[in-house]
């Protein structure tokens, strides 16, 4: 038997949400979800959110401004190297530290991701 009630009929005008009185709107239970609200269900299933302590927070960003320091060293140095040989009109010279330093640069990023990944990982023991 077809249920044909006014209730069983699909309706443009109803909406996907409740409003609440102060504005926000929730999602019903029967109601499909969105593509992104299912990727980030699943995200929080795959690898739930961790909260650090402020101690573990100052750790990680001692590590970051640490590695940071040695990157601009690395650049400030292989950046005047540059100009001297610019100068100096050997271009060859200038590819080469530029390559260099680029390197340099990226190296230093990924060992800093992986102490900071070191350490997460000793938090969460």
């Amino acid at each position: 038997m077809v249920d044909l009630t006014i209730d069983s009929i699909p309706s443009r005008s109803k909406s996907k949400s409740t409003r609440l009185r102060d504005g926000f709107s929730v999602a019903r239970e029967n109601e499909m979800k969105s593509a992104y609200e299912l990727a980030m269900e699943r995200l929080q299933k795959g690898t739930p959110s961790i909260s650090f302590t402020e101690d573990q927070k100052r750790q990680l960003a001692d590590v970051d401004s640490t590695y940071k320091a040695k990157a601009a060293e690395k650049e400030l140095l292989l950046r005047d190297e540059i100009q001297k040989a610019q100068a100096a009109g050997n271009f060859e010279e200038v590819e080469k530290l530029e390559k260099q330093l680029a390197s340099e640069v990226r190296r230093l990023r990924e060992d800093c991701e992986t102490k900071k990944e070191k350490l997460r990982a000793s938090f969460a023991k």
